[in-house]
């Protein structure tokens, strides 16, 4: 008699997270899952039948049994048992059959299930604003699309067609128990859970051993991530720690091949008590059906305590799996609040309900009135923020680190939304703008350059897929990649890598900036984008710049004086405040905040007064003797 069935020896189990963290059931919730089901109702019900014809054919092979023991082996009459040999095997053909096509309805159905919320899950992700991807974690939103949502597949393809089947199963296995003899019926019925719960028992400890060997997998799985990546294995040769790393690992590595032992050792004494248990109950019945047999009732048969012996062993799977709703339960109503949380996560960032489109090539006038932000209630970042630029105009914002000039710059976008005050595009509330025609008009240059693991082209595309060659070719002139595009054997085609791992930084700088050239805004933003160059490739970049900052509104981030001092005003930000504001000349002589950074980036040895500060200004920009390409020595910084 084969054992109880469930995922793995035993069934299946709950960790204490999942105990304490089980999901509050409620109507609204079940009928916002049955949703999702609704659309494929016909095929749910024909999944139904299937399972229900399935479920009892593939119980008569057991019934017929009986027949091919009582009238074809002890009747000895041949023709009937060829007769009911042929058609056992016919309707365990036929069961296998509808169960082929119960399977593929399922997988079709649950596929299809998967599919929609996989895209509503992934349209309503790419809804949200900046604040949702920093501050979740990335593994989690991962999740959600992935495991979470695969996990919809299983519930709808087994669990869901599980209950049913052994439901089914053991209501037509107790009815032909019942029919044949309705005492050993009923020793089945009271010895079946007697026999399932000691395996679950024996099971538990042996799932309990398979917990702490995945925790200590995912330990070590922690170790090969941490040390046989590129940076993690730089790391590690450079401060000498090869010993020390395998030494963590080879810790975790036996601690591993225990609990293995273990687990192997316990899965293998289960197995001997549950053989030994599962055969008590042929034994029993084969006692007991002898003694009415042959003392009280004549007319039941050698094939009757068959039969009954046969069907006890098919009622063993559907009651362990049955024992097992709760688990399965629990856990799919957790895994479809997991994911309906997120889907009801209102995007904070979106279209208001009359929402302006701005034309295409817009004039790019920025304006902050009186602006206050912040990323969390507690700190502010921007305290009372007001500007202008007007079309065709420059701005240059400077400061410290963490003073809040990237901040300014997220808010035009609206990758953020103000808490007070406005900004405004165009003359337009940027709240009242339609995105995508906002965005469309806005080019920004990042710090960190972002490029997609595939070909320089596809790259440039992603921004203008109806870009021509020689549109992209001239994008690449202006930003000073093309020569190194050229010298390439694949040239456009060329594979940048994960990330543009494949290019040093200045390349993926100087690809980043030609894929914002070919978008052609009406507004640029360059964040710290000559910051990856060495002194040659900036000065090259530089010269494409200053052109486009001389005809397009403009916004700079810049250490870099060359930078600046290409920008019609200067904004001293510090503390998220605008600080001071005005040309080079006029803010080094005020001596405030701009003369501090500036005498910083130098030394004070360097500057007597604030003349000397303006005099050493143009000779900063030269590069020291000696230094070459790639130097930055002697380049000013501010």
């Amino acid at each position: 008699m084969p054992p109880p069935g469930g995922h793995g020896p035993g069934g299946r189990f709950l960790t204490e997270e999942e105990k304490k963290n089980a999901p509050k059931v409620t109507g609204v919730l079940l009928k916002r899952i049955l949703s999702y089901m609704k659309p494929y109702w016909p095929q749910m019900a024909l999944i139904i039948v299937c399972i229900a014809f399935s479920s009892v054919f593939a119980l008569l092979p057991s019934i017929l049994t009986g027949r091919i023991i009582d009238d074809g082996l002890i009747g000895r009459d041949l023709r009937k048992l060829i007769f009911f040999i042929v058609l056992s095997l016919l309707v365990t053909l036929v069961s296998h059959l509808i169960g082929v096509g119960q399977s593929y309805l399922s997988a079709w159905i649950s596929q299809h299930i998967t599919f929609d919320m996989r895209n509503q899950m992934f349209r309503h992700l790419q809804m949200m604003s900046q604040r949702f991807f920093t501050t979740n974690n990335q593994g989690d939103i991962i999740t959600r699309m992935t495991s979470d949502i695969s996990g919809v597949e299983s519930v709808i393809s087994n669990n869901f067609t599980s209950i049913i089947s052994n439901v089914i199963t053991l209501v037509v296995a107790l009815i032909a128990m019942y029919r044949k003899n309705w005492i050993l019926a009923t020793i089945g019925i009271i010895i079946v859970p007697l026999f399932t719960l000691p395996t679950r028992r024996a099971g538990k400890q042996r799932w309990e051993l398979t917990a702490q060997s995945q925790e200590c997998q995912d330990e070590i799985n922690g170790i090969l991530n941490e040390t046989l990546s590129v940076s993690g294995q730089t790391l590690v040769k450079l401060f000498g720690k090869e010993d020390y790393e395998f030494g963590r690992y080879q810790k975790a590595n036996k601690r591993m091949i225990g609990l293995n032992i273990k687990e192997r050792m316990a899965g293998r004494w289960f197995m001997v008590v549950l053989s030994t248990i599962t055969s008590i109950g042929p034994m029993l019945l084969y006692f007991v059906g002898g003694v009415i047999m042959m003392r009280y009732d004549s007319s039941l048969t050698v094939g009757d305590i068959t039969v009954l012996v046969a069907l006890l062993g098919q009622m063993y799977r559907p009651v362990n799996s049955l024992m097992n709703i709760q688990v399965d339960w629990i856990r799919s109503m957790a895994m479809f609040t997991r994911i309906f949380d997120y889907f009801d996560m209102e995007p904070e960032i979106r279209d208001d309900a009359d929402a302006i489109r701005l034309p295409r090539k817009a004039d790019g006038a920025v304006e902050f009135s009186h602006v206050d932000f912040s990323y969390e209630p507690e700190r502010q970042i921007l305290k009372d923020v007001s500007f202008k630029l007007e079309k065709g105009h420059s701005i240059a914002l400077v400061g410290p680190s963490g003073s809040g000039k990237s901040t300014i710059i997220n808010l035009i976008p609206r990758l953020y939304d103000v808490q007070k005050g406005a900004v405004y595009f165009d003359g337009v509330d940027v709240r009242k703008c339609e995105l995508r025609s906002l965005r469309k008009n806005i080019g920004i240059v990042t710090q960190e350059t972002y490029l997609f693991n595939s070909t320089i082209r596809e790259n440039l595309l992603y921004v203008k897929p109806s870009a021509k060659e020689e549109e992209l070719i001239d994008a690449c002139r202006r930003a000073n990649i093309w020569d190194f595009i050229e010298a390439q054997e694949a040239g456009l085609d060329t594979m940048v890598g994960n990330r543009g791992l494949k290019l040093s930084g200045g390349e993926k700088q100087r690809i980043s900036i030609a894929r914002v050239l070919l978008k052609d805004p009406a507004l640029l933003i360059f964040d710290e984008a000559t910051s990856a160059l060495d002194s040659i490739s900036e000065q090259k970049i530089q010269e494409a710049i200053d052109p486009l900052v001389k005809t397009h509104t403009s916004i700079l981030i810049a250490h870099r004086l060359s930078t600046i001092l290409a920008a019609d005003e200067i904004l001293v930000i510090k503390d998220g405040r605008i600080v001071e504001r005005g040309q080079h000349e006029e803010l080094v002589e005020l001596g405030g905040v701009y003369t501090e950074l500036y005498e910083t980036q130098f030394g004070a040895g360097m500057v007597e007064g604030h003349g000397a500060v303006h005099e050493t200004a143009s000779e900063a920009e030269i590069p020291a003797a000696g230094s070459g390409e790639g130097s930055n020595i002697g380049k000013t910084q501010i």
